[in-house]
């Protein structure tokens, strides 16, 4: 499975090496009601197929009908839809607005390189900014940190905080397992289930089956070999077994993982965190990233349940909101 972002742009690459030439949409700002974040993609082709959305519906509707009569020919241009837009017709719910960038990309030299670029970014480790010039209809990469507006507009360019498409690191298969992998990659995350019992692997039920890669390895292993956390990972351990659950936090703690966290409660947890200092090495500061109990109260009893509170915690961190206790 990959992030609905990301097979936008593998199909637009694919789309561009076999001579089509691909309109590229960027979700640039929203407000009120919408269900796709700045930064969000759409690829269509002239006859309007196409891949990811803009808004869950109408938009594209909308797009893809002008583009088949042949709109949308400039380099780039911006599209407003909402309240005051040149579109009055077309109505978002509850009164939302959206702000979309239309880019043309022929299939040439320079757009498959620039789309091949954007295509290592998503899978690799570092972020970047793609710059886009409005005037021009050119666009580049630059260094970046990765923090900050997912979208800036400026008066003659526009930037895009890139990044590795987000990911979930399952360490160990229990019975909470198949819930969190199933709800995580609904939610559009690559999902990576890591156990030594091939067996355990093997024995996984899962409605997402074809979304989710299973690493018959030890967990701890796996999260030490280069390049399979990046800040866009969450590293979740919930076996009980102290031999999974803390080696997995021992080999994440250095990674840039934006979450780390183990299931178990408050008084397993304690025990945890001695151990993590005592025997571990890890700092107070160190045992502080790790989200112990996992999860937000949500007096969740079964494996479901649980698994629910679990990926309701990764996405409140991803979002950078602050904890509370319900």
């Amino acid at each position: 499975m990959q992030h609905l972002d990301l097979q936008v742009v593998e199909k637009t690459l694919a789309w561009l090496t076999h001579g089509q030439t691909v309109w590229l949409c960027t979700v640039l700002s929203t407000f009120g009601s919408s269900p796709r974040e700045p930064g969000a993609m759409m690829a269509a082709l002239a006859d309007g197929t196409h891949i990811g959305s803009l808004s869950g519906g109408c938009i594209e509707e909308h797009f893809l009908a002008r583009l088949v009569d042949h709109h949308y020919q400039k380099p780039c241009e911006i599209i407003r839809y909402g309240a005051g837009s040149e579109h009055p017709k077309v109505e978002l719910p509850c009164g939302g607005q959206l702000e979309v960038l239309v880019e043309k990309l022929e299939p040439s030299t320079h757009s498959l390189a620039h789309i091949d670029t954007l295509h290592k970014i998503l899978v690799g480790h570092e972020p970047a900014l793609r710059v886009i010039d409005l005037q021009r209809g050119a666009h580049h990469f630059a260094h970046d940190s990765g923090l900050g507006p997912k979208v800036q507009l400026a008066a003659t360019t526009i930037q895009v905080r890139i990044g590795p498409a987000a990911r979930l690191i399952i360490a160990g298969v229990s019975s909470i397992t198949p819930f969190c992998a199933d709800f995580a990659s609904t939610l559009g995350y690559e999902v990576i289930i890591c156990d030594a019992d091939e067996h355990a692997l093997e024995s996984l039920v899962l409605n997402a089956a074809q979304n989710v890669r299973l690493e018959a390895m030890f967990p701890g292993k796996y999260l030490q070999q280069a390049g399979n956390v990046h800040a866009n990972t969450a590293v979740v351990a919930m076996t009980h077994d102290p031999r999974v659950d803390d080696f997995a936090m021992l080999e994440a703690i250095d990674t840039p993982a934006f979450y780390l966290g183990v299931m178990g409660s408050k008084l397993t947890s304690k025990k945890r965190a001695t151990r993590l200092v005592e025997i571990g090495g890890l700092s107070a500061e160190q045992v502080a990233r790790i989200q112990m109990p996992i999860g937000l109260n949500l007096g969740s009893k079964t494996p479901a349940e649980i698994a629910l509170a679990i990926v309701a915690d990764i996405l409140r961190v991803q979002r950078g909101i602050k904890r509370i206790e319900l």
